[in-house]
C-alpha cells in the first residue's frame, strides 16, 4: 500500500471515527416497544353518514392509519384491532402523543374544488348542488364559493413534506397523483386559468375535513384549457415542518372510511421487561467478548487488530442508527448479529489468504510482512464485494417493500453491511499496515498469525477429501432432511404467535404497582410464556405507578383466564379486571404480504446478480441451498411446537443472508481454481473449493455461535427461539454450502456445461462461466 492511499485511508478513518464518537455521545437512541415501551392510544370507529362502523370497516381504517403511522416516522408501530370497533395504536417513544393522536385519528378528507366566486357569511353545509362556502385562508374574513369536488384524496399517488427555498414558500406538501386523476387535475387548473387574472375563478381549492388549506391561483405560464400537466400539484400555506409532514401522511395515508374518537392513552412498559432487556446485552457483550478471544487466539496479531476493528464496526454501525433515527428493536438488533457475522467473516477471508500468500512467498516474505496481507486484500474483495451485495440487495428490498419489523431488519442489517465493508476494508488494513511497519514485528514473523497453515487446512491440503464423488449421496440426503421439514409443516402445522393470530388481552387493576418483570415471569410459570405483558400507565421503567398490567396470549377460555389472574394475583395482590377484549393480529394480511413480496424479490434479486457475477448455475445452487435451510428452519421450529412471530421472522431473514454468504463464498473460489485450469475434473475441483475455504467457514461460523449460545443461555426465554432459529440456521448454512450448493453446481455444470469451457478442463476464456468481472483473483 503506497504512502498516499495509506493516508487517505487513515483521514477517512479517522473523521468517520470521529464523527461516529460524536454522535454517541451526543444523541440518544430511539427505542422500539420491545426495549423501551412507548404511548398506547386506543381508537373507537364511529357510524359514518353512509357506512356502519362494523369490524370490516374498522379493519380498513386499521390499514389507513398504519400508513399514516409510517408516515409520521414512527418506526415499528403497533397497531391491531380490539374487538369490533377499537383499534389499538402503540407507538415506541414518542415524544408527543396527543399531537399524534390528533394526527393519525383525523378524517383526512381531501378534495379539489373550482372557485366560483366569493361569497359574504360564514361557512355551512353543502348546497343540493354540491356548492360550498368555505373560509379563504389567504384573505381572513373572505369566503370562497366552492363547486362539487372535482378531485377526491384517492387521486393522490403521493405525497411529500418539501422545503422550497426557491420560490421563498417555505415548507410545502408536493402531490402526485395517480394516472387516472391526472387528467381530471390538468382540466381543472385549465378551466381556471382561462379566467381573467383578478377573477377567483382563476383559482383552484385544496380542502381538507371542511377546511380550506390553500387556494393557489393559476399563474399567468398556465395555459388555458390545458391546464397543469404531468399530474403533479403542490399545497401552500405557510407550513412548519411538522405541520408539513403531518399533512403528507395524512394526505397519502389517505381518508378514514369511518370517523374515529380518541377513548384512551396511556404510557405502556417495554414488551420484553427490564431484566430480559439487560441478560441480553450480558449475553452480547460474552458472546462478542469470545468472539474476539477467539480470533485472536487463531489469528494471533492480525486477531488483535480485527478485534479492534470490530469494536470500531460497533461504534460506527450504532451511530449511524441512532444518526439516521432509526428505532432499535430486537429484529432490527437480529439484523446487527448477522452483520457482525460478515464483519468476522470479511477479516478471517483475508487472514486465510494472507497465509496461503505467505506460504507461497516462502521466505521473502520475512523481509515485508505487508506483502502477502496486500496481496491477500487484492484477491479477497471479489467475494467479499459479492457477499457484501447479496446481503444488501436483500436489506434494500425489505426496506422498500416491507414494512413493521421486517422494515427494521433491513434498515439495521443495511446499515451493518456497509458499516463491516468500510472496517474491515478500510480500517483493518490501516491498522495492519502500520503494524507490520514495525521491525519487531518484521524479527518475529510467527507473531503476525501468518506464519502458519493452521492444524485444518495443513491437514486438508495433505488429503483432499472426495466429497463431491458422492455428490449423488449428499443431495439425497439433504432432500430427505427436506421431506422431513416438510411433514414437520404439513403434519404439525405452525404454531403462528399472537402477532399473527390476534388473541385475547385482558387490563388488570391491582391494589400496588406491578413489576412487569414479576408478573412476566409468574405467568410465564403458570404456563402461558409466549404471554405479552405490559405495565400500562407509568413511566418507561418495569413498574406502574397506577398498578395496571395487560396480558395478551392467544385466545383462551375462562379457565386459562382465571390461572393467568391467580399468577398475577401471588405477585401483585387482588387484581380486577377492568377490561378484557378479543384483539386482532398487530402483524396483519397486509404486513405479511408485504414481507413476503419483499423475500420473494429479494432472493430473485440475489439470483440475478449471482447470475451476472458466476453463472446461472451457481446462482441456482446458491439459491437452492438458502431455500433449503430456510424450510429445515421452519421445519424445526413445526416439529418443536416453538411460535413463529415476528422475533422468529427476523431470525429467518438472518439465515437467508447467512445462507447465501457463506455459499459465495465457496463458489468464488471454484471460480478461481476453474479459471487456472490445469485439465483438472470439475469434482476435484470442487473437492479442493471445499478444503480451501473450510477453515474460513469453519473460524466465521464459530464467531457467530459464540454470541448466539450466550443469547441462547443468558437471554431468558424471549431470546430462546430466536437463538435457536439462527444456531440452527447457522449449522445449516456452513453444511448446505458443502452437501447442497457444491454438489449441486458441480452437477448443474457437468449437465449444462459453459460452451468455452467444454474443452479446456474448465477454464475457460474471456466469456466463460467463471472469468468473473475481476482480475483480482477469488477468494477463500
Amino acid at each position: 500500500m503506497s504512502s498516499r492511499s495509506a493516508l487517505w485511508r487513515a483521514l477517512l478513518a479517522l473523521a468517520v471515527v470521529a464523527l461516529s464518537l460524536w454522535i454517541t455521545l451526543t444523541t440518544p437512541p430511539r427505542l422500539g416497544l420491545d426495549l423501551r415501551g412507548g404511548t398506547r392510544i386506543v381508537l373507537q370507529t364511529e357510524d359514518g353518514p353512509a357506512v356502519r362502523a362494523d369490524a370490516a370497516a374498522t379493519d380498513r381504517a386499521l390499514e389507513v392509519l398504519r400508513k399514516r403511522v409510517d408516515g409520521l416516522g414512527v418506526a415499528e408501530p403497533s397497531l391491531a384491532r380490539s374487538g369490533e370497533r377499537r383499534i389499538v395504536v402503540e407507538l415506541p417513544g414518542l415524544r408527543d402523543p396527543r399531537q399524534a393522536a390528533e394526527v393519525i385519528g383525523r378524517t383526512a378528507q381531501l378534495t379539489f374544488h373550482a372557485v366560483t366566486g366569493t361569497a359574504q357569511g360564514p361557512a355551512g353545509p353543502a348546497e343540493p348542488n354540491g356548492t360550498r362556502v368555505l373560509a379563504d385562508p389567504d384573505a381572513p374574513g373572505s369566503f370562497l364559493a366552492l363547486a362539487a369536488p372535482a378531485l377526491t384524496g384517492e387521486g393522490v399517488e403521493s405525497a411529500d413534506a418539501v422545503l422550497d427555498t426557491t420560490n421563498g414558500r417555505g415548507w410545502t406538501v408536493d402531490l402526485s397523483f395517480r394516472d387516472s386523476a391526472a387528467p381530471t387535475w390538468a382540466r381543472l387548473t385549465g378551466d381556471a386559468a382561462c379566467a381573467a387574472p383578478a377573477d377567483p375563478a382563476r383559482r383552484v381549492a385544496i380542502v381538507l375535513d371542511g377546511s380550506v388549506v390553500s387556494a393557489p391561483g393559476m399563474q399567468a405560464g398556465v395555459p388555458c384549457g390545458a391546464g397543469i400537466g404531468g399530474g403533479s400539484a403542490q399545497i401552500t400555506g405557510g407550513f412548519s415542518a411538522p405541520e408539513a409532514r403531518d399533512l403528507a401522511a395524512l394526505v397519502e395515508g389517505g381518508a378514514l372510511p369511518v370517523p374515529v374518537t380518541t377513548v384512551e392513552q396511556s404510557t405502556v412498559g417495554p414488551t420484553l421487561g427490564a431484566e430480559a432487556i439487560r441478560a441480553s446485552a450480558l449475553a452480547a457483550v460474552i458472546g462478542l467478548a469470545c468472539t474476539g478471544v477467539f480470533v485472536m487466539l487463531v489469528y494471533r496479531l492480525l486477531g488483535i487488530l480485527a478485534t479492534a476493528a470490530l469494536l470500531l464496526y460497533g461504534l460506527i454501525s450504532y451511530a449511524a442508527v441512532v444518526a439516521l433515527g432509526a428505532t432499535l428493536t430486537l429484529p432490527g438488533l437480529a439484523g446487527f448479529v448477522l452483520a457482525i457475522g460478515i464483519a468476522v467473516d470479511a477479516n478471517v477471508l483475508v487472514f486465510e489468504r494472507a497465509r496461503e500468500e505467505y506460504a507461497a512467498l516462502g521466505r521473502s516474505t520475512a523481509r515485508d510482512p505487508r506483502r502477502p496481507l496486500a496481496t491477500a486484500f487484492g484477491k479477497v474483495w471479489s467475494a467479499v464485494a459479492d457477499s457484501h451485495v447479496t446481503t444488501l440487495l436483500a436489506a434494500g428490498l425489505l426496506f422498500v417493500f416491507a414494512t413493521g419489523p421486517v422494515k427494521g431488519f433491513g434498515v439495521t442489517l443495511a446499515i451493518g453491511v456497509v458499516t463491516s465493508l468500510l472496517t474491515a476494508m478500510v480500517i483493518t488494513r490501516l491498522l495492519a499496515d502500520l503494524t507490520l511497519r514495525l521491525p519487531v514485528v518484521r524479527r518475529r514473523p510467527a507473531v503476525t498469525g501468518m506464519a502458519g497453515l493452521g492444524r485444518l487446512r495443513t491437514r486438508l491440503t495433505r488429503r483432499v477429501p472426495r466429497l463431491m464423488a458422492h455428490r449423488r449421496r449428499w443431495l439425497m440426503s439433504c432432500a430427505g432432511l427436506l421431506m422431513v421439514a416438510l411433514a414437520g409443516i404439513g403434519v404439525r402445522g405452525l404454531e403462528f404467535g399472537v402477532e399473527f393470530t390476534g388473541g385475547r388481552v385482558v387490563q388488570y387493576t391491582a391494589e400496588r404497582p406491578v413489576d412487569a418483570d414479576a408478573a412476566r415471569a409468574a405467568i410465564a410459570a403458570a404456563g402461558f410464556p409466549d404471554a405479552v405483558v405490559q405495565a400500562t400507565g407509568g413511566g418507561e421503567g418495569g413498574a406502574s405507578d397506577g398498578g395496571d398490567v395487560s396480558v395478551r396470549v392467544r385466545e383462551t377460555g375462562d379457565g386459562e383466564q382465571s390461572e393467568i389472574r391467580d399468577a398475577l394475583t401471588r405477585v401483585a395482590g387482588p387484581v380486577e379486571v377492568e377490561r378484557d377484549d378479543l384483539i386482532g393480529p398487530s402483524l396483519g394480511g397486509e404486513l405479511r404480504t408485504h414481507a413476503l413480496l419483499a423475500l420473494g424479490l429479494a432472493v430473485a434479486a440475489q439470483l440475478l446478480y449471482l447470475t451476472v457475477r458466476f453463472r446461472w448455475t451457481y446462482a441456482t445452487a446458491a439459491v437452492a441451498a438458502m431455500t433449503q435451510d430456510v424450510l429445515l428452519v421452519v421445519g424445526l421450529f413445526a416439529w418443536l411446537g416453538k411460535p413463529v412471530d415476528s422475533v422468529f421472522l427476523a431470525a429467518l431473514l438472518t439465515v437467508v443472508g447467512y445462507s447465501v454468504n457463506d455459499s459465495v463464498v465457496v463458489l468464488d473460489r471454484l471460480r478461481e481454481l476453474r479459471r487456472r485450469g490445469g485439465g483438472v475434473p470439475l469434482p476435484d475441483l470442487a473437492d479442493r473449493a471445499v478444503a480451501q475455504t473450510l477453515p474460513r467457514t469453519v473460524n466465521t461460523g464459530m464467531g457467530a455461535l459464540f454470541v448466539l449460545v450466550a443469547l441462547a443461555v443468558l437471554g431468558g426465554d424471549s431470546l430462546t427461539d430466536f437463538s435457536v432459529a439462527l444456531l440452527a440456521g447457522v449449522v445449516l448454512g456452513m453444511a448446505s454450502t458443502v452437501f447442497t450448493a457444491m454438489p449441486l453446481a458441480v452437477a448443474l455444470e457437468t449437465r449444462s456445461p459453459a460452451p468455452a469451457a467444454v474443452s479446456g478442463g474448465g477454464a475457460g476464456p474471456r466469456r466463460s462461466a467463471d472469468a468473473g468481472r475481476d482480475r483480482s483473483g477469488a477468494v477463500v
